[in-house]
């Protein structure tokens, strides 16, 4: 059966959209049932937790794939392979706003070896769960994009709008994310389904495990697993000067929970993340500085990744003017953070060598 057989017609969906900003109306918001999909991963698990602690009904969607993880027990969970369209309808049904934060990700080493993975997979996803919120009538679905969609950019810092005319990311997970963000469009022009976009940048904090496979996991907790481990010279992939813009995934999760509340997000797109730039050398001599390394600050260059963007710098004006949002985690404190918690789970035996 097709998906239009399953879904209202057009005229039936507009009809709908004109009633959905009833749910931000004077005395609604409290009411506001969520579904999080991939609410057990890393950024999915604090927008959970923020939304339980505000006093809102949560519902996770996860398939478990990935290792060390867990769902928050006071929200409803279901176990589901969201690429299966029919588990997939039934898990929308009686909820208003979906954050869609399941996909499947990694670090620049996972992107280089499963690229066909990532694009299938993700696509099947995107799919599965447009369609179904387009069957249950959700009043806003908030998809987690990314800021790999700029992978092409060469103006600084990137601004939403550069989407729509820089040239599409070259790996697979940009485009596949970049996709995403067409569907929401095509889905709000053909079935009137609200959404909002958000492009977290580089979120890092604790519940993010480090990998042993290079590229595996993300560069902070892969860098403090290898000076927990006495790594020495410390290894960096390619030259060191790449550079980013970090931000604490409270801060992530705020944002994400901000545009979904707001009725100003309403099919808009926001960069959500810091904007102060630093380049990986350097972030290496603050982690080994905090972690009070006893040797000298020495480092090993080992060859990079084809696709390893040099830059990567958010415009971030546009969610403060329009949500009266911000990041509030300085870089600093975050990775104090970080580093203790990575202790305590070296010291209970869940990081390897």
């Amino acid at each position: 059966m097709g998906f239009c057989k399953n879904v209202h017609n057009s005229e039936k969906s507009a009809k709908r959209s004109d009633q959905k900003d009833d749910l931000y109306a004077g005395g609604q918001l409290s009411k506001i049932k969520f579904l999080v999909t991939g609410g057990a991963g890393f950024i999915g698990s604090e927008i959970v937790r923020q939304l339980l602690d505000a006093g809102y009904y949560v519902r996770v969607a996860d398939d478990l794939s990935k290792k060390d993880i867990q769902v928050d027990r006071r929200a409803e969970f279901v176990r589901v392979d969201l690429t299966d369209y029919q588990k997939t309808q039934k898990v929308f049904e009686s909820v208003d706003i979906v954050i869609a934060a399941a996909a499947k990700i990694g670090g620049i080493g996972y992107f280089h070896k499963y690229p066909a993975t990532i694009l299938s997979e993700n696509n099947k996803i995107y799919s599965s769960t447009f369609e179904a919120a387009v069957k249950n009538g959700i009043k806003r679905f908030v998809y987690i994009s990314s800021s790999m969609v700029f992978e092409s950019a060469s103006t600084f810092p990137s601004k939403e709008e550069d989407v729509r005319v820089i040239p599409p990311p070259i790996t697979s997970y940009g485009f596949a994310k970049l996709s995403g963000e067409w569907y929401c469009h095509a889905f709000w022009d053909e079935y009137k389904l609200p959404f909002s976009i958000c492009r977290p940048f580089n979120a890092y904090g604790i519940n993010e495990f480090p990998e042993r496979e290079i590229g595996y996991a993300h560069v902070i907790p892969d860098l403090v697993r290898k000076i927990l481990n006495g790594q020495y010279p410390l290894e960096l992939l390619g030259d060191g000067n790449q550079t980013r813009c970090f931000t604490h995934v409270s801060d992530v999760a705020g944002g994400i929970t901000t545009v979904a509340l707001n009725p100003k997000a309403k099919n808009q797109d926001f960069n959500i993340g810091q904007d102060s730039e630093i380049k990986m050398i350097d972030l290496a001599k603050k982690i080994w500085e905090i972690m009070e390394v006893k040797k000298p600050f020495k480092a090993k260059f080992i060859p990079g990744f084809k696709y390893d963007i040099k830059r990567r710098v958010p415009a971030v004006s546009k969610a403060k003017r329009l949500l009266g949002w911000e990041p509030k985690v300085k870089l600093k404190e975050g990775l104090k953070e970080v580093i203790n918690w990575l202790k305590e789970q070296k010291l209970q035996g869940k990081i390897e060598n």
